[in-house]
């Protein structure tokens, strides 16, 4: 087995045996890391193509995290409304190849994911949960 294989399998593993909790922090970092690369490649690379592909995949986390919200909690219409901007404002950043958008979106989902670490912290996940 090669290294690749290897971290493949390690990380197939880690999703398959991650909490709720968890496996919406990995979600969280997923997108920051995805956003991270497309201002990299915008900035840096100057591969348009490149940053537009990562910009789409942070979207699509954004999606997956809408995808997972309880609106029978006032809350998750918070979330919405955050998440509805931030897919918003990722499009505007990849219409415009504009990483400064990308910084400000990153941003809001470092707080997010900081937040989230916070309440992980704080409300512990029962054994039947996990």
């Amino acid at each position: 087995m090669n290294q690749q294989q290897a971290y493949n399998t390690y990380m197939r593993n880690k999703i398959l045996t991650a909490s709720p909790g968890e496996l919406t922090l990995m979600l969280y970092e997923g997108c920051i890391r995805f956003l991270n690369t497309a201002k990299k490649a915008i900035d840096e690379d100057k591969d348009l193509q490149k940053a537009h592909d990562n910009i789409l995949k942070a979207e699509a986390v954004i999606s997956e995290l809408q995808s997972t919200l309880n609106f029978k909690y006032p809350v998750a219409n918070d979330f919405n409304n955050i998440y509805v901007y931030v897919k918003q404002r990722m499009v505007e950043a990849n219409m415009a190849k504009d990483s400064e958008i990308l910084e400000e979106v990153a941003g809001h989902m470092r707080s997010l994911r900081d937040t989230w670490k916070e309440v992980m912290k704080k409300v512990p996940v029962k054994p039947t949960e996990a």
